[in-house]
């Protein structure tokens, strides 16, 4: 008989804490997300977040933690945010709402700067008003970043400049044409999207969160993991 949905909700939640040295490593090849292989996925989750902040020289997972969240006014963004806040985030760590925007080009520009930031703020501020009243002990900024340069290199340099722990970022469901495009690039040497980018790129560790349907948990990858199942 499997094991409780609570039982792997425990696990994957610990597994953000930190892993002993002693963790097993997963297998470059591992992608699955099913119930009956949850246990060796968890225990790799805690051993991949360990090696990101160790190796990469990152903020330390026990406490304290910078969780940052990639957020816009997509469904996407806060079925990534109500994950974070259920299985992510701890009441000692803090909470970054990044928001990236693309500097306007030419055309006419009628706003300032800082007029763009300010209504950018606005857009998120509903996010931050989630977070205090999820969790109301933890501090939660945003942070809006204006660029012309790609999505994901930027979201990656912040995510290094703001020194944080954990990126957690929202994914759509993928088409079976993205799909094929998606590896048609990444085998041309030209990349995927925007969340793969940083999955692969990031120095701490970088989750992607799709809820699926009809109450039926969400989608966990990583680098290591592809579509884990969560039921939750």
């Amino acid at each position: 008989m499997g094991k409780p949905a609570g039982y792997w909700v425990n696990k994957i939640r610990t597994s953000f804490k930190g892993g002993s040295s002693s963790s097993k490593s997963l297998d470059e090849g591992s992608a699955s997300g099913s119930r009956k292989n949850g246990s060796k996925h968890s225990k790799n989750l805690k051993a991949e977040e360990a090696n990101k902040n160790g190796e990469g020289g990152g903020v330390q997972a026990e406490s304290g933690r910078k969780v940052m969240v990639v957020v816009d006014t997509t469904s996407q963004t806060k079925n990534a945010l109500q994950w974070a806040l259920t299985h992510c985030v701890q009441d000692e760590d803090n909470i970054t709402l990044l928001h990236v925007t693309r500097t306007p080009v030419g055309q006419a520009i009628d706003e300032t700067q800082k007029e763009r930031n300010s209504r950018a703020h606005e857009q998120v501020h509903p996010l931050k008003n989630f977070c205090q009243l999820k969790k109301p002990n933890v501090k939660t900024e945003i942070v809006v970043v204006e660029t012309a340069e790609e999505k994901g290199k930027t979201i990656v340099e912040e995510s290094k400049k703001q020194g944080a722990g954990v990126l957690v970022l929202g994914q759509r469901k993928r088409t079976s044409k993205w799909r094929v495009i998606w590896k048609w690039r990444a085998k041309g040497g030209m990349g995927g999207g925007v969340v793969e980018y940083c999955i692969h790129n990031s120095d701490c560790m970088a989750i992607a969160v799709r809820k699926k349907s009809n109450n039926g948990g969400y989608l966990i990858t990583t680098k290591r993991h592809k579509d884990f199942w969560l039921l939750a």
